[in-house]
């Protein structure tokens, strides 16, 4: 008699039926595995929650008073009839891929990734499949990203250019993730560190967690352009070029991301300067990562879908596309409305100046309060069923 397979695509998530469980759903479920603290994949309203240990004070500090219960990297759990275990996914710090085996068939649902090492995430690693659900946020060859030490050399250059001829670097990037990259990033020498109130809060409970990030400074009232000559701003993108922004005085803006790698972005948005760099994999970094789990079934879910879908059937693998309701990384809402969006179909070279379909934004500048999601989608997919092949 058949059996159930491992893994199912619903209209609530990814399903378990073995073990009766989801893994990142966006419809509230009794039992529900996090592969890290982002809220298109950490939501509120489940029954119970199961998720790393490092990944556990963001999730707590963004939903409250959960059930939630932790798991250690590479650490087995029995539930019902299937094996679960969690393996660094270097997205952001906590991050995981959650493998799923039953009688020998293995799963692995990698949430959202990036090989490059960071200096501040837990390194990716490999886990052998034979199914592989992938995200494909920029799956396409122009995204390419520059190593970790060229990132901080550019950042430093750019603050300390503006330091000296006397304005403050104020710098937009998701709240958790890139902001802290930032800090890890930054030369203390050149001038001290300010940070928005939604970038404040979350790097405090990654303090409290045993990061090691710099001291930073809350921008609150009185903290300006005048009490901090040279500082460099961390805010979330929404706060550029608000009224929020220019207590700051003569500043220079930018911008990271891995959008900041089409021209086409940086020219709307207005930035003279923009910095790509990503929490999620390039094009080499997917190519990599899918090729290392020796997975003969690869799953592709938000971003490039179907252009990296065909991609991957040329090199020989079974590939299909799963609709889900997550974001990856999302330009902020102003970006999204700004111009043509590439279509599902669309090829590569119609790529410059254009983005998936979703947008974000993080936090009300105005009222400097940490905002609980990541992003909001411009236009959603259609509900999942099986995944399309």
């Amino acid at each position: 008699m058949a059996r159930d397979p491992l893994l199912t695509f619903t209209d609530r998530g990814i399903f378990c039926p073995a073990g009766d469980f989801h893994i990142d759903p966006w419809r509230p479920v009794e039992r529900a595995l996090i592969t890290h603290g982002h809220s298109d994949h950490a939501r509120p309203g489940h029954g119970a929650y199961l998720a790393t240990e490092g990944s556990a004070p963001v999730i707590r500090y963004r939903l409250g008073d959960i059930r939630l219960k932790t798991i250690r990297y590479g650490e087995t759990r029995r539930i019902g009839s299937v094996t679960v275990s969690f393996h660094p996914a270097g997205h952001v710090p906590g991050s995981a891929q959650i493998r799923v085996e039953r009688d020998g068939e293995v799963w692995v649902v990698s949430g959202d990734y990036k090989v490059a090492e960071d200096g501040l995430s837990e390194p990716f690693e490999p886990v052998a499949c034979h199914s592989f659900i992938s995200e494909c946020t920029f799956g396409l060859p122009v995204f390419r990203w520059k190593p970790q030490a060229e990132l901080a050399a550019q950042l430093n250059r750019w603050w300390a250019a503006n330091a000296a001829e006397g304005r403050t670097s104020i710098v937009g990037a998701y709240t958790l993730g890139k902001a802290q990259r930032l800090l890890v990033s930054a030369d203390l020498s050149i001038g001290p560190i300010l940070t928005h109130g939604a970038v404040e809060a979350t790097t405090a409970v990654l303090r409290a967690q045993g990061l090691a990030l710099p001291p930073t400074t809350h921008v609150a009232p009185g903290i300006d352009g005048k009490s901090h000559p040279g500082a460099l701003v961390i805010a979330p993108p929404s706060a550029l070029g608000t009224p929020w922004a220019t207590r700051f005085g003569p500043a220079a803006e930018a911008f990271a991301s891995g959008w900041m790698a089409l021209r086409g972005v940086r020219r709307r948005r207005g930035l003279a300067q923009g910095f790509v760099m990503s929490d999620h994999a390039d094009w080499d970094g997917l190519n990599a990562a899918i090729r290392a789990t020796g997975a003969e079934r690869i799953f592709v879910t938000h971003g490039y879908t179907a252009i990296f879908r065909r991609w991957l059937e040329d090199q020989g693998f079974e590939a299909g596309i799963v609709a889900t309701e997550y974001e990856g990384e999302s330009l902020d809402a102003a970006e999204a409305e700004a111009g043509p969006l590439i279509e599902p179909d669309a090829g590569a070279e119609a790529v410059e100046g254009a983005a998936p379909e979703e947008g974000a934004a993080e936090a009300d500048p105005a009222t400097d309060e940490a905002a609980p999601a990541e992003g909001k989608p411009r236009r959603r997919r259609p509900a999942a069923g099986n995944a399309r092949t």
